[in-house]
């Protein structure tokens, strides 16, 4: 229609107006198709006539019609009426002669004999195609006819800009009077109450695509409006597409509020006006609100907000913010969806009580985000802050009034604490926390503007959450309502207690936090106290609940603000416990996810420093930071897994069970690390912790393997079997290999008898032997088996290196083998392996026996592999003669003890007979 890129902007908005005016004029035409399927039910039930009379019920009803109905006006004769039926019919017996077999009356009887309407068929491809198809193409052909003709007639010069400005206008008009007189003449549009297309709906459509773009050819292509004209013009044919959606139905709906929220982005100018920008896009809102609560458009409303809340966009990334329209565009639309959108409230739409409506809800915590947005992208100015203050406020009003918008609630809470936290993380002066005050005139003082404001914001914020919620409490029948708003006023008031003691103390210790902790801790008390003794009611059970969760939130908060960092791991933990406390008096299934969620949170904790305080664990042994730090979180989880294991095994259990068997066993681990590095937590591993470590794993083992008999916890299975394997881990690449004295360690092992060879692979071996016998009989014979071997293994390792012990010193690892020693050590192992056989013998034990085997069979081996060709002389001798005897000596004790033949006796003579 018009030159340049212009041409294709003026097509693409022609056929989105005709593709959105076919979309609904398919839904009205199948809401006619089904209305005048339901007429002819309706009339096909009222006209429906009973079936033929048969003969002698015509006689039966002879006498009953006669004296019912008055004398005919017309002559006897004309007055018979010609019979119903032209064949004769033979009477049941005795049919005639008794008027209780008579029918019923005609009137009774009609229903009963009506016969069920008949489904209205659905359209076929043909009447698609000619009352449909053929009238959507229309309406797209008319828009682009005249986009065509007008283009033709530029491109031929027949015309100039201001007649080809003058023609689209008219053209415009033309479609639009032709809506009009169409709707106003329902023939032409509904001949024989055919569903067929909207067509008023698809003129008007195409008319105002037409009259759009012709609007904006005037001022962007040839400059014959200025833009505040040009903006009015396309203003009010987008209000006027508003309106007249309300004959038309949604399709003008969905271009008009197109068409007004993108004329700001077609008309342009050098510096933005947002104030003119804002308050036009108020009437827009306005309008397109009323028109979604008279239609009850919830499509509409929601397209509305979402266009609204991208307009706070533009401009918030400027250094030149202008908060005073961003601010008035966020109330305008705040208020305006509070009275037109929100259920129940003012103007909105009527909703059942006790229901939370999405719309309703959703409609207000977008404003709520916009204004958030504005605060944080202004450095948070005070204009900005006093507005969001009024906005949460007037969320709490709107809230409490009207039960639909209750889930705005989550969304006020969400965007408050996001304002605090990031002003808690923003970059601050680290004058602020000097011990001795901030120096006069260098930084900001803790009591200057900003910080005052949000001081004032915060007790606004937690007064406000805090008793609403409380007070909300027994006011609705509905259970969800109450904990959203008891939810609300636990949460905020701790989220913003939290952000402000990272803002002004960063997260070191101050008592006027602690204190302000405390006093929430008793107002959160107080709070479920009152609640407690009230009558049982929906949801008082959970906010209950929650109110004494936020009074264990509180208290372990207090104790993070009073004492060093690390006393937050144990407050968390405390919380847990005392959350699993609670849902044993008070069984609400949420306590129990609480107590699970605050484990997952310490051990989150935990992930990110293991040393929980950093460098300030210590160096004296065992009691430091470590035994506080993972002591008392494992004693709250096992304390808090008994009080849920009473009510029953669920995941969260579970989750606790498990943080309680990681931390039992990160405080023997890091304690015995800190033991071994004397509090270097970074040295290289040593004999000493692997052999510790080693045999803690082993014998927490044990005790989880006697507890699952009793408590038959997945957990407790699963974490037995992990301590096991990782027992087992360390045992063959720290023992056997990497701190392996003979091997690759230089490490000294210490004295003669009392050593490091006791500590590392002695008593190992004796708790991997108790180990097999815990599970023996409860879990497959080849884990035991298992088990039983390598305390085998680490038995005769430690024989082996005691014996090196005896030859080379404390260093195991230089120094050549010797005759004697190597006789040593075969004399050794023979000993060993002839210990074994006595226990197996004494103890009938099959296990012990076969591993008395093992030892001999590798002694015989080492015999003649390695004594054969390095001993020489008496050693050599000696060797063969001392197992010659003992395998001898063997072999008749498995003859004469262990398997004895007795001879059976001759068999007894028998008496005869």
């Amino acid at each position: 229609m018009f030159d340049g890129p212009f041409d294709v902007f003026a097509l693409i908005i022609a056929i989105i107006a005709v593709l959105i005016a076919i979309k609904a004029s398919s839904q009205a035409a199948e809401l006619r198709r089904r209305l005048a399927s339901l007429e002819e039910m309706f009339y096909a039930q009222r006209q429906v006539q009973p079936p033929p009379l048969m003969p002698t019920q015509v006689q039966a009803e002879a006498p009953a019609t006669t004296a019912a109905e008055p004398p005919p006006l017309a002559p006897e004769a004309e007055a018979a009426a010609p019979p119903l039926v032209t064949e004769e019919v033979s009477p049941p017996p005795l049919a005639a002669s008794t008027e209780a077999d008579a029918p019923p009356p005609l009137a009774a009887s009609t229903e009963a004999y009506a016969p069920p309407p008949l489904p209205a068929p659905a359209p076929g491809f043909e009447e698609r195609l000619g009352t449909r198809w053929v009238v959507w193409i229309g309406g797209l052909a008319l828009a682009l006819g005249g986009f065509f003709m007008v283009r033709y007639s530029i491109e031929a010069g027949l015309v100039g800009p201001g007649v080809r400005v003058f023609l689209g206008g008219l053209f415009a008009a033309a479609l639009l009077g032709a809506g009009e007189w169409s709707r106003r003449k329902e023939s032409i549009s509904n001949i024989a109450a055919l569903p067929i297309a909207n067509i008023p709906a698809i003129l008007t459509a195409a008319g105002t695509a037409v009259a759009f773009a012709t609007i904006y050819a005037a001022y962007a292509l040839y400059g014959f409006l200025v833009p505040a004209t040009a903006f009015v013009l396309l203003g009010i044919v987008a209000m006027g597409t508003l309106a007249a959606a309300l004959l038309h139905g949604p399709a003008l709906a969905g271009l008009g509020v197109v068409g007004a929220f993108v004329t700001p982005i077609l008309v342009s100018s050098g510096k933005p006006d947002y104030w003119a920008l804002y308050i036009y896009l108020a009437i827009v809102t306005a309008a397109s609100f009323g028109l979604a609560r008279i239609r009850l458009w919830r499509w509409l409303a929601v397209t509305t907000i979402a266009f609204a809340v991208l307009w706070i966009f533009p401009g918030l990334d400027t250094s030149e913010l202008q908060v005073a329209p961003h601010a008035f565009h966020a109330i305008a639309g705040f208020v305006l969806a509070a009275l037109l959108v929100v259920c129940g409230f003012m103007f909105g739409p009527t909703i059942e009580d006790g229901e939370i409506e999405p719309v309703s809800s959703s409609s207000l915590g977008a404003y709520l985000f916009g204004a958030m947005l504005i605060v944080l992208s202004s450095a948070h100015a005070d204009l900005a802050l006093i507005v969001f203050t009024l906005l949460v406020g007037a969320t709490l009003l709107v809230a409490w009034r009207a039960p639909a918008a209750t889930g705005a609630l989550g969304a006020a809470a969400a965007t408050v604490f996001i304002v605090f936290a990031e002003w808690a993380v923003r970059a601050n002066p680290d004058m602020l926390v000097l011990p001795g005050g901030p120096m006069p005139g260098v930084g900001p003082v803790a009591t200057d503007s900003s910080v005052t404001l949000h001081l004032v914001m915060a007790a606004i914020f937690a007064a406000g959450f805090g008793i609403a919620g409380f007070l909300a409490q027994g006011r609705s029948n509905s259970t969800i309502i109450p904990v959203v708003w008891s939810a609300a006023a636990v949460a905020t008031p701790i989220a913003i207690l939290v952000a402000l003691y990272a803002r002004i103390a960063h997260l070191d210790r101050s008592i006027p936090f602690a204190i302000l902790a405390v006093l929430l801790a008793a107002a959160f008390g107080a709070a479920t106290e009152a609640l407690a003794r009230r009558e049982d009611r929906p949801g008082t059970a959970t906010s209950v609940a929650l109110f004494a969760t936020g009074t264990l939130g509180a208290l372990a908060l207090a104790l993070t603000f009073a004492l060093e960092k690390g006393w937050l791991t144990i407050a968390l933990a405390l919380m847990s416990l005392g959350t699993a406390w609670i849902s044993l008096q008070r069984p609400i299934p949420v306590l129990r996810r609480l107590a699970a969620i605050f484990a997952a949170i310490v051990t989150a904790r935990i992930g990110y420093d293991p040393r929980i305080v950093g460098d300030a664990v210590g160096t004296t042994p065992i009691f430091n930071w470590l035994l506080w730090g993972y002591g008392l979180p494992a004693a709250s989880f096992w304390g808090a897994s008994i009080f849920l294991r009473r009510r029953g095994d669920d995941p969260p259990l579970r989750i606790v069970e498990a943080a309680a068997i990681l931390f039992t066993a990160l405080l023997a681990f890091m304690e015995i690390r800190h033991l071994a590095t004397s509090g270097r937590m970074t040295s290289p591993p040593s004999l000493l912790e692997f052999g510790l470590q080693v045999c803690v794993a082993l014998a927490m083992a044990i005790g989880l393997e006697r507890l699952r008999l009793r408590s038959h916890s997945i957990v407790h299975n699963v974490g037995a079997v992990a301590l096991t394997a990782i027992a087992g881990l360390i045992s063959v690449f720290g023992l056997l290999i990497l701190e392996n004295p003979w091997l690759l360690s230089s490490v000294d092992v210490g004295g003669l008898v009392f050593n490091l060879l006791l500590l590392g692979y002695a008593l190992p071996a004796v708790l991997m032997l108790l180990l097999s016998y815990a599970v023996a009989g409860h879990r497959p014979v080849a884990y035991a088996n298992t088990i039983a071997g390598a305390a085998l293994v680490f038995a005769l390792t430690y024989l082996t290196l005691e014996i090196r012990r005896f030859y080379h010193g404390p260093v195991l690892l230089y120094g050549a083998t010797t005759g004697a020693e190597q006789y040593t050590y075969s004399i050794g192992w023979l000993g060993f392996g002839v210990v074994l056989l006595g226990v197996g013998i004494l103890a009938n034990s099959e296990r012990a026996r076969l591993a008395s085997a093992a030892v001999i069979a590798l002694t015989i081996l080492k015999a003649f592999v390695i004594d054969m060709s390095t001993l020489t002389g008496v050693y050599r001798a000696l060797s063969f003669m001392c197992l010659g005897i003992v395998l001898v000596a063997i072999g008749w004790l498995y003859q004469r003890i262990l398997f004895r033949r007795q001879i059976a006796p001759p068999p007894a003579p028998q008496a005869s007979t």
